[in-house]
């Protein structure tokens, strides 16, 4: 067989992209798999069974609009019956109590002394809102051991947003396969069945659940037709299918709890598929910063990479923002991040370096989270640095990956965040030795 015509499976070695943005994809893993100029045709080549999954309303705007045609070996609806599955760590009970206004700060979660797989290995931090109402975010944290030996996962609630911070992850969709390391992130559409392999044996890093508008690049208004994130610069898989027989549990979220089930056979069963509810990666590092080359520092707005929109114009649901390597060439100006308040809060994760607002206790695979009015900006020993600093010569920051999960909405801890052993209680102290300055003789 022509070497371009292979089948593609879920173990080839070399995985093939398509790239671009939020477009109409086609991909066949089998010659002639796809149909021709229909959709749903009488009978589908190879026997396959044809399948639409929609994420977005029929009649969303053609824009908007997300869904996928797929062409599989047993169709979705085969399966057995599903019952709960408890899950302690995992799940969207935000706000059991009033939400404090303190700052928090934690070290990175622990990496399991026990074998757990990505599923096993999600551990709730904070959230709001809630899938019924389809609006709000839930944020988590994974680690994990193991790869999912004859699990696969879905998620009902949300669109996902994975950040790994340690170790590669293989994510085997019905789509094709993904594989992101640190600095790289995946994206997997709501009530995509996929599996996580894990190359380097464990990792661990960040997850958000995005119950609201599916993820989107933001508008580029007057910085023009280039910059930040670029479309072609985000990878979607090519068609690959496994035709695995055997004793399976499908897990699948919904409604804030997780559901399994029995399935005969492998789910990452399709042989073809186009459309545009897909899922998708992105290096980080390919982000073409924005920033001020004359004075003031520029509000963080500027390095979002993905935004989900809310109902009021400018008024994220989910921002999802990065501070890359960059260079700081702003005169007579304080450099790092102002001191700030503002009604938005602030979810923050670091995946490599330093972050340049802190000087420790920052540190990768932590997290920190600065709800909405609450007050915070550099440390004391960060900001003596940056006013004695010389601002005629740029300010090179390298070696670094910050992130944030900026949202209108007020995030409400998790009881087991709050109680965790790996959160920070003296956080607050990071300001503590702020100098007073004011001398009204002086001005």
């Amino acid at each position: 067989m022509n070497a371009q015509l292979k089948p593609r499976t879920q173990s080839d070695e070399t995985l093939r992209y398509q790239v671009g943005f939020g477009q109409e994809f086609a991909s066949e893993a089998l010659p002639g798999a796809l149909p021709e100029g229909r959709n749903s045709p009488q009978r589908c080549p190879y026997g396959l069974y044809a399948e639409q999954i929609s994420g977005s309303a029929f009649t969303a705007p053609r824009h908007g609009n997300r869904r996928s045609w797929m062409y599989r070996i047993r169709p979705g609806s085969m399966h057995g019956p599903f019952e709960p599955l408890p899950h302690e760590a995992f799940h969207n009970r935000f706000g059991e109590t009033p939400v404090s206004p303190d700052q928090l700060r934690w070290d990175p979660l622990p990496l399991p002394a026990e074998a757990r797989d990505f599923v096993d290995g999600l551990y709730t931090m904070a959230g709001a809102g809630t899938a019924r109402a389809q609006s709000g975010l839930g944020i988590h944290l994974y680690a994990a051991n193991r790869d999912m030996h004859g699990r696969f996962f879905a998620n009902a609630d949300a669109e996902m947003l994975v950040v790994p911070q340690q170790g590669r992850l293989r994510i085997a969709t019905e789509l094709g396969v993904l594989q992101v390391e640190p600095q790289e992130i995946a994206v997997i559409p709501r009530g995509l069945r996929f599996r996580v392999e894990l190359p380097d044996g464990q990792a661990r890093g960040y997850l958000c659940e995005n119950f609201g508008a599916a993820l989107r690049l933001p508008e580029l208004g007057p910085i023009g037709s280039n910059g930040l994130a670029n479309p072609r610069d985000f990878r979607t898989p090519e068609a690959a299918y496994e035709d695995v027989e055997g004793e399976f549990h499908l897990i699948q979220k919904l409604d804030g709890a997780l559901w399994r089930a029995s399935i005969g056979h492998s789910p990452l069963d399709v042989v073809a598929w186009h459309g545009s509810h897909a899922p998708y990666a992105y290096d980080l590092r390919r982000f073409n910063t924005i920033g001020s080359i004359s004075f003031d520092h520029p509000d963080p707005s500027i390095f979002t990479v993905l935004t989900s929109p809310s109902d009021s114009a400018g008024w994220a649901n989910i921002d999802f923002v990065i501070f890359p390597p960059r260079i700081l060439v702003m005169q007579d100006t304080f450099r790092p991040p102002w001191f700030h308040r503002n009604v938005a809060s602030e979810f923050m994760g670091l995946v490599h370096g330093a972050y340049d607002a802190k000087q420790g206790g920052f540190v990768p695979g932590g997290a920190s989270l600065h709800n909405c009015m609450s007050g915070h900006g550099p440390d004391a020993s960060t900001f003596e640095k940056a006013s004695a600093a010389d601002t005629g010569k740029p300010d090179f920051i390298t070696d670094t990956m910050a992130f944030m999960f900026e949202s209108r909405w007020l995030l409400c801890p998790s009881a087991q965040a709050l109680q965790a052993g790996h959160r920070q209680g003296d956080y607050q102290q990071c300001w503590q030795g702020l100098k007073k300055h004011f001398d009204p003789s002086k001005p």
